[in-house]
C-alpha cells in the first residue's frame, strides 16, 4: 500500500509543475501577441512573431539594427547589452522615453510590450527616425497617397494653359494677330535732324 502522505506530495508537485507550465505558456502567448501587434504597427508581417530567430531579425529591422546582431543574443553578458540597446531603440521608434525603455522594455518587458502593442503608441520609424516608405498623409510628389494635382505640361492632366492675350495684345507685337503697328506716321524722313543714314543725315547739336 502506498503512503497517503507520499501520494499527496506527488500530486502537489504535479499541480505545481502544471501551474508553472501554464504560466510559462501564457507568458509566451502574451509576448507573441504583443510582438505580432508591434510588427504590424511597424509595417512588418505579424506572423514573424511566430518564427524563432526570424522574430528577432524582424525586431532588429523595426528598431533599425542590422540582422547580423542575432548571434550576439547568445553570448553571455553581450546579450544583456544588446537587450538594453534594442529596448531603447524600440522605445525611440514609438516616441517613448528612456525611462520607459529601461523599466518597461528591459526590466518588465511583458508590460512594456503590451503597452506598445495595444496602447496608443504609433510607430514613427527605426530608432525614432521618420519613415517615408508609406509617404505622409497627402504625401509628396511621387510618394504613395499623393493626390494628383493639375500638374505641369507633360504630367497627367497638365497645367491649364491660358492665353492672356487672345487675338494678340491690343496693338499686338510683330507676328501676333494684328501685328505691332508702326508709330503714327512712322519715321518718314527720320526724326527731326535724322540719324546717320536717314534722309537728312545727323545734325550735330553742338555747332554747325
Amino acid at each position: 500500500m502506498s503512503d497517503p502522505g507520499t501520494a499527496s506530495a506527488g500530486a502537489g508537485i504535479t499541480a505545481a509543475i502544471l501551474c508553472i507550465l501554464a504560466i510559462f505558456l501564457g507568458f509566451i502567448a502574451l509576448m507573441i501577441a504583443s510582438m505580432w501587434r508591434i510588427f504590424t504597427k511597424a509595417g512588418r508581417p505579424g506572423w514573424a512573431a511566430l518564427i524563432p530567430l526570424y522574430n528577432i531579425y524582424t525586431l532588429l529591422k523595426v528598431v533599425g539594427r542590422p540582422g547580423w546582431w542575432i548571434p550576439l543574443y547568445f553570448i553571455p553578458l553581450v546579450d544583456i547589452v544588446i537587450l538594453i540597446i534594442v529596448a531603447f531603440d524600440l522605445a525611440k521608434s514609438f516616441r517613448k522615453s528612456g525611462a520607459f525603455a529601461f523599466f518597461g522594455l528591459f526590466l518588465f518587458a511583458p508590460v512594456g510590450y503590451l503597452i506598445l502593442a495595444f496602447g496608443s503608441a504609433q510607430y514613427v520609424g527605426p530608432g525614432g527616425r521618420p519613415a517615408y516608405a508609406g509617404g505622409y498623409p497627402g504625401g509628396y510628389p511621387g510618394a504613395p497617397g499623393f493626390p494628383p494635382q493639375g500638374g505641369y505640361p507633360g504630367y497627367p492632366g497638365g497645367y491649364p494653359q491660358q492665353n492672356p492675350y487672345p487675338g494678340g495684345q491690343p496693338g499686338g507685337y510683330p507676328g501676333a494677330p494684328g501685328g505691332y503697328p508702326g508709330a503714327p506716321g512712322g519715321y518718314p524722313g527720320g526724326q527731326q535732324g535724322g540719324y546717320p543714314g536717314a534722309p537728312g543725315g545727323y545734325q550735330s547739336p553742338y555747332g554747325q
